[in-house]
């Protein structure tokens, strides 16, 4: 048998700019995994992923299921979550991207679905597997006595003189910064300060919001997240992590190229084909920040 036969056999949903520039040249030079196809709701995107990659282009996402032993989706979390009940339900692993879905109804049938079938899952946090950052955050999490925190993730997506790719994202001009980079903060600040036992949120210019967060361990933390910041007051950085406590002051470092990261992040979903073992971005973890999002979205009234 060839060393390719038993690699695991992944593919990917999905085929908008993450897909194309992350998911897809991630698992493309992944040397553990075998990439076999791709299947979106463009055939020709789909058609020219795959003659990138010399892989298969997928009319029927569930014969892409049944051709895989995992599957990794760039989809609207929306458009996730009924896929990947499916995938799951078809035996295969599953490395789902964030949010899991914008309702907790939704995660939580995900969830139940990814349990029910015995697959392993991992949610992609760039923050959680980006190799600087994963590391800071494990060293911090290690450590007592922090009071607070704030984080500030600012973005021009939406701003006039925008020419982003993911600025014509449906879901992104819909769901706005909340659902897009709070779970990016959520992935840093749950760790290291403990679950959120406190929401309170409230709504700035654009799709801005502010978030002050109650947590397990006793510590407050802030959060401003936007998309529609002019692009002066981005600075050198628009994302930035800042804890202070009796550790002292700590600040999140910069984290190098995504597709590194989602590297990792298969690398982690393999490690869960292999032992059974659970991952702390499973899809609990997923349906957790859906839960915290879902709760200040309400007080917004949005």
């Amino acid at each position: 048998m060839s060393e390719s036969l038993i690699k695991p056999r992944i593919g990917l949903l999905g085929t908008g700019p993450w897909a194309a520039r992350t998911q897809a040249p991630a698992l493309a030079a992944h040397p553990d995994v075998e990439f076999v196809g791709v299947w979106g709701r463009r055939p020709e995107a789909a058609g020219e992923i795959a003659v990138a990659h010399g892989v298969t282009a997928y009319d029927d996402v569930d014969a892409l299921f049944a051709a895989c032993d995992a599957v990794a989706v760039a989809l609207p979390p929306d458009v996730q979550a009924p896929l990947v009940i499916r995938a799951a339900a078809a035996g295969c692993h599953v490395l789902l991207d964030k949010p899991v879905a914008t309702t907790v109804a939704g995660a939580r049938e995900v969830a139940e679905a990814v349990d029910k079938a015995g697959v392993s899952s991992v949610v992609f946090f760039t923050l959680r597997f980006a190799p600087d950052t994963a590391h800071w955050i494990g060293e911090q999490a290690g450590l007592d006595g922090w009071f607070t925190a704030h984080a500030r993730w600012l973005g021009s997506l939406f701003s006039a003189d925008s020419n982003s790719p993911y600025a014509a994202s449906p879901w992104r001009g819909q769901k706005g910064a909340l659902w897009d980079v709070g779970p990016h903060v959520l992935s840093v600040l749950l760790p290291v300060l403990g679950d959120v036992t406190a929401v309170t949120a409230a709504p700035g210019p654009g799709d801005t919001v502010h978030l002050v967060l109650g947590h397990a361990s006793g510590a407050s933390s802030s959060a401003t997240l936007s998309l529609s910041a002019p692009a002066a007051a981005l600075g050198a950085g628009g994302a930035g992590i800042e804890l202070r406590g009796e550790p002292g002051v700590a600040e999140l470092p910069a984290w190098g190229d995504s597709v590194g990261a989602f590297g990792a992040a298969v690398d982690a979903l393999l490690r869960g084909m292999h032992t059974g073992a659970g991952h702390p971005c499973d899809v609990h973890f997923g349906l957790r920040v859906t839960e915290i999002l879902a709760d200040a979205e309400a007080q917004l009234g949005r």
